[in-house]
């Protein structure tokens, strides 16, 4: 027996009930009704008519006024993603910071800045200053030693790529984030739906309840349960749209929007399909993951440094021009090479050592990486076959099941041969399987972004 013939029943009862306790007062009101009707005149229902017309336009406007609120509050998974990209103050606060360290490399490859001494020399006695008789004019300029520059723009080259790996890193962890929050938010206005519309299914056991407990078949204790049971679910509906809000604050947190421009609902359709073979993901993983390209950049960066730190220990060199102007004399011409004498080597020596040490602990990191980029695929398809199989379990069996024993115990509960408790322990078991399954269709959806997130980019 499905619910409308059920609530059909019940009203039949109810029916039946009111006109064995008052069948004379209601044949008399139909009487009298029937005697107004046949004395309305025209002009009466004309106007209520035209009332009539106004109540139906009201509501039509109401409704297209809601259904436009519902549009332009709802977005696509997708719109909710791009948008986070591109306005998340955390992924634009380090591109920008990767594309000001893309300013380095020149810097690293600039030559220092030459350096120009005027000098003035005369007798100490009857000089003139500054207007000298001896005047020289010098120009010096730094040349650093070779290979140094281009080794000092590979580092700069190299700690951009870094950070460009770190702002990718982030942009997949909105990503994630988005995704788990959309699910989970479909997941609750989803069990927000099914949670008001069994308030129908309360109020139809409560009046049959009463009709029972009058025809004196039943205890009253049946209608204030299913009463009490009616303002429990009411407090349930107070949970899930507190979690409704906070997950609305946290997609409006990523888009960068204000509270009160949160997207209402997000269409997230759940992925489909068989979970792809785990060893083809890790090796897919291996190549995309941007933590270990960040791994491998660290290890290459430290190998720059210690070839860096042994160039340190070689002379860097100055050259220089002199123009000298003598009173009475001819004016000369001087070139000047200087060469650094790298005595003090400690401090480079100790330099290289660190470097090398350091390119020791980064390949350490870049192994450790790949391991856990292979758990993390691994784990992340286990969770996507356990969800996917969790919800067919619930759609397939728990469901159905759970309709079945509902009308079974409604059946008999009519019937006298079961108890109220009985018909009312099946609605919560019926209601709490539904909201399961709309629960564990959003961990797939989430199971499918944590496998997204561990392969480095969409399946």
């Amino acid at each position: 027996m499905n619910r409308s013939e059920n609530t059909v029943r019940v009203d039949a009862d109810l029916a039946t009930l009111r006109s064995q306790r008052s069948l004379p007062s209601l044949r008399s009101t139909s009487r009298a009704a029937s005697g107004a009707r046949g004395r309305l005149s025209s002009a009466d229902r004309a106007r209520r008519s035209r009332s009539t017309c106004k109540s139906v336009v009201a509501v039509c406007v109401v409704m297209l006024a809601v259904l436009a609120v519902a549009e332009t509050g709802s977005l696509s998974l997708d719109q909710v993603v791009r948008d986070a990209l591109s306005r998340n103050p955390r992924l634009v606060a380090l591109g920008t910071t990767r594309d000001a360290m893309l300013e380095r490399p020149v810097q690293a490859t600039s030559l220092p800045n030459p350096m120009f001494t005027y000098r003035g020399m005369d007798a100490t006695s009857g000089g003139a200053f500054p207007n000298t008789s001896e005047k020289r004019f010098e120009i010096e300029q730094p040349l650093p030693g070779y290979g140094k520059r281009g080794l000092r723009e590979a580092v700069a080259v190299n700690e951009a790529g870094a950070m460009g790996a770190e702002a990718e890193v982030m942009a997949q962890e909105v990503i994630l984030m988005v995704k788990d929050a959309a699910y989970e938010l479909q997941a609750v206005q989803k069990s927000l739906l099914i949670t008001r519309t069994e308030d129908d299914l309360l109020s139809r056991m409560t009046k049959v309840a009463e009709v029972r407990y009058a025809a004196g078949e039943a205890a009253q204790v049946d209608a204030i349960k299913a009463r009490t049971e009616s303002t429990m679910l009411q407090q349930k509906l107070v949970e899930l749209e507190g979690r409704e809000k906070t997950l609305q604050a946290k997609l409006a947190f990523l888009m960068n929007r204000d509270a009160d421009q949160a997207p209402v609902t997000i269409l997230a359709p759940i992925p489909g399909g068989a979970v792809p073979d785990p060893v083809i993901l890790v090796k897919l993983a291996l190549g995309k993951r941007a933590e270990i390209k960040g791994a491998q950049l660290k290890v290459d960066r430290s190998e720059l440094q210690r070839k860096l730190m042994t160039r340190e220990s070689q002379p860097d060199y100055k050259v220089g021009l002199e123009y000298r102007a003598i009173e009475r004399q001819d004016d000369m011409v001087m070139f000047m090479v200087g060469v650094d004498l790298p005595l003090w080597r400690g401090k480079t020596r100790a330099a290289i050592r660190e470097a090398g040490m350091m390119a020791s602990a980064s390949e350490a990191d870049r192994m450790a990486m790949e391991r856990q980029v292979t758990l993390d695929v691994q784990s992340a398809c286990y969770k996507v076959a356990t969800a996917r199989r969790t919800v067919e379990l619930y759609q397939k069996e728990l469901i159905p099941q759970a309709a079945v024993r509902l009308q079974s115990s409604e059946a008999g509960y009519r019937a006298g041969k079961v108890d109220f408790s009985d018909w009312l322990e099946s609605q919560r078991f019926g209601l709490t399987v539904r909201i399961m399954a709309v629960m564990a269709e959003g961990e797939l959806g989430s199971g499918w972004a944590a496998l997204e997130r561990a392969v480095g980019g969409s399946l």
